[in-house]
């Protein structure tokens, strides 16, 4: 796993927020992380008791030490070597998490009076609050749930920044990369639901009036969402690049993906997320919806523009101009996301986007000139399509909780 030594200053540097957090392809809304256990004494009396709450706190301290450098790297931009899969340390952590929460989950089986026995608390980035306290060892599952969604989407921005390629020449992000960061979306949002379905209803009321906004529900339906979204995007990005994928296709993966953006954008809309993190959060989501309605607008003209009518092609140009519109507004959303605390830095465009920015201006400059004489503002403005409704294709990954560990159970039986 390698060895990590924490400063006495990084837990206040992470409180503190960054300047400045490099190029972001997927916005991670900081890394919370596990402060330092203290537990009661005596906890209990058994040796199962004891042995349970020793492996428990052994690897939680490693999870803390991990995470504080894990959350550094996320933000303080550097050069870093990733693997395939885009981790470096975030591997090794989200392994280290994985062996936690079958101990952890010893705590609240079946028998049990430690659920609410250990105090547990972490630093949260979107809260008002800088760090939240709560005697619930499902508080601690659904922090541990939130911080592997998050460790995932950190991999999956390494994978979806460009890197240059070998001639020295072209910035791009390759086709192995995409579809393992898909995988990696599908793996968070899995995550993020089942906090969600699983463990969010397991929180007593009293424990849930605790918790802070980066875990509220609403925030977490969101960030799956993201993710989600952010998968299609991909999808739509691989079928751009291939000579199969109709203009159907390209236009169904635009329309889920505005359908995943709208169900995120609503939401965050309503959240009161303070100024920092939360307000990027929110701009970042908001980019990406109006991006989103871009693509879709411009596929669903392409489409109509296929048909022989005049009604055909009116709507057609009408879908065309507001996808124009939606590019430019999305721009000017782009630029204020990368200008808001802490500031970040666009990547070379690339992907579905970078065809998109090439091609909706041209393509709608292009049809209005042809069906000039069906053309002025007021009957455009009216004849602007509804986009489809389609059913989103993508589904999260289903993850289960791991069964309790056992280990302890069967030396002491």
């Amino acid at each position: 796993m390698g060895c990590f030594n924490s400063k006495p200053n990084d837990a206040g540097a992470i409180r503190r927020r960054p300047g400045s957090i490099g190029e972001v392809a997927v916005f991670i809304p900081g890394l919370r992380v596990p402060e330092n256990l203290e537990l009661p004494q005596p906890l209990g009396d058994g040796l199962p008791t004891r042995r349970l709450t020793e492996r428990l706190t052994g690897l939680r301290s490693r999870i803390v030490v991990m995470a504080i450098h894990e959350a550094l790297s996320v933000m303080r931009p550097r050069k870093r070597t990733f693997t395939q899969h885009g981790g470096s340390t975030s591997a090794d952590l989200l392994q280290v998490l994985e062996d936690y929460l079958p101990v952890l989950l010893g705590l609240v089986k079946e028998g049990s009076d430690l659920e609410d026995k250990m105090q547990f608390s972490w630093m949260n980035q979107e809260d008002d609050a800088e760090e939240t306290a709560l005697p619930s060892a499902w508080y601690e599952v659904l922090s541990v749930l939130h911080m592997m969604a998050m460790l995932r989407l950190s991999q999956a921005n390494s994978l979806l920044l460009p890197k240059t390629s070998l001639d020295g020449y072209h910035a791009k992000v390759s086709e192995e990369n995409k579809r393992a960061s898909v995988e990696i979306f599908l793996k968070a949002s899995g995550y993020l639901e089942c906090a969600i379905q699983h463990v969010l209803p397991r929180i007593s009321p009293e424990n849930r009036k605790g918790l802070p906004v980066d875990l509220a529900e609403g925030v977490l339906k969101a960030i799956c969402m993201q993710a989600l979204g952010q998968a299609i995007d991909v999808q739509l990005g691989l079928a751009i690049d291939s000579p199969k994928a109709t203009l159907a296709v390209k236009r169904r993966l635009a329309c889920e993906m505005v359908k995943c953006w709208k169900q995120a954008h609503e939401i965050m809309e309503d959240l009161p997320l303070i100024d920092g993190w939360g307000e990027k959060h929110k701009l970042f989501v908001k980019w990406k919806y109006i991006e989103a309605k871009a693509a879709a607008y411009y596929y669903h003209g392409l489409i109509l523009d296929e048909g022989n009518t005049e009604k055909s092609h009116r709507t057609a140009v009408a879908a065309l101009q507001s996808a124009e519109e939606f590019l430019r507004e999305s721009k000017a959303v782009c630029e204020a996301f990368h200008a808001a605390s802490p500031v970040s830095r666009s990547p070379p465009v690339c992907g579905s986007m970078k065809y998109l920015h090439e091609k909706i201006q041209k393509d709608s400059s292009c049809k209005v000139r042809i069906n000039k004489d069906l053309y002025n503002n007021d009957s455009i403005q009216e004849a602007v399509p509804a986009l489809p409704d389609f059913a989103v294709a993508l589904k999260p990954e289903e993850y289960r909780l791991p069964l309790t560990d056992a280990t302890n159970d069967s030396r002491d039986q």
